[in-house]
């Protein structure tokens, strides 16, 4: 039987952690610096070193985004891209690179103008793994629905935290996400930041404690993005969680290269997933189940 998306995600968090490391996972936005380019760029974070994929959905008004993943949004949807040209994109992808996962990351808005139940068929037949929407919270009416189709046709719904959440948010998006759940490390929205808050730790111990209280046997793994720009902040992430998710850094370098930008991405995706391959003392605490930190 061929595994679910959440199967195949967990799978990826599980082998980095036998290794005793964190996932590294590089966020790319489909049609950005072009479409042409932007499969470039996946390609050489491939062989960079990315574990797994976080796949951006061009949308006008990416509340969550900062301004670098912004102006990548929307130019992207100024060459042409829409929801049906990135599902192709995915499939291209997928045809190349059969092993990693991908999880697309978009605004409800556009998922709802195509038609969930249809979005979620399409994106498996093209070998979407996991679905990220940063405006949609765990205990939304829509939510609801979606979750009903991503576990219908094995896409992996991911829900997002930040560190003001409430213990009841935690548990919600824990027992509703599956693959893995993705921790903003910042009050705010994505873009680089000269250093991480400095109660990182704390809030990723807090769920993780809630993940364990959960699934003792195997906890849901966590994955920390917004704000992760440098290898020593990745290497900062990598001891604490169990994955680390980069994006407007790359996004940026990518804009800023125009005659090669994806071998200018994956020069520093080399650098960010070095760091966040060295050993993670909280891959190993994940591996035995005690809370790390």
């Amino acid at each position: 039987m061929k595994p679910t998306g959440a199967e195949r995600i967990r799978a990826a968090f599980a082998r980095a952690r036998a290794e005793g490391r964190a996932a590294f996972m590089p966020y790319q936005m489909l049609g950005h610096p072009t479409p042409e380019q932007s499969l470039r760029i996946v390609r050489s974070l491939a062989l960079a070193g990315a574990d797994l994929f976080e796949l951006g959905v061009p949308f006008s008004d990416p509340l969550a985004d900062g301004p670098v993943i912004q102006a990548a949004a929307q130019r992207a949807l100024d060459n042409g891209m829409t929801v049906a040209r990135c599902l192709e994109m995915v499939a291209e992808l997928r045809a190349e690179l059969p092993d990693p996962p991908f999880c697309l990351m978009g605004y409800v808005n556009p998922l709802l103008a195509y038609g969930l139940e249809r979005f979620v068929a399409d994106a498996v037949a093209a070998g979407a793994d996991g679905l990220i929407v940063p405006d949609l919270p765990p205990d939304e009416p829509e939510a609801d629905e979606l979750i009903a189709l991503c576990r219908r046709h094995g896409l992996a719904p991911v829900f997002l935290l930040a560190p003001t959440s409430t213990p009841g948010r935690i548990a919600l998006a824990l027992a509703r996400s599956q693959g893995f759940v993705y921790l903003v490390s910042v009050t705010g929205i994505t873009g680089a930041r000269d250093a991480l808050p400095a109660d990182l730790a704390e809030f990723v111990a807090r769920v993780r404690a809630e993940a364990l209280r959960q699934s003792p046997a195997d906890p849901l793994p966590l994955a920390v993005g917004f704000g992760i720009s440098t290898p020593a902040q990745a290497a900062q992430v990598a001891a604490l969680a169990d994955g680390v998710i980069v994006g407007s850094a790359l996004v940026k370098l990518a804009a800023a290269a125009e005659a090669d930008p994806a071998a200018a991405v994956a020069s520093l995706a080399r650098s960010l997933a070095e760091s966040a391959h060295r050993p993670s003392s909280a891959c190993q605490a994940g591996a035995s189940g005690e809370p790390a930190g």
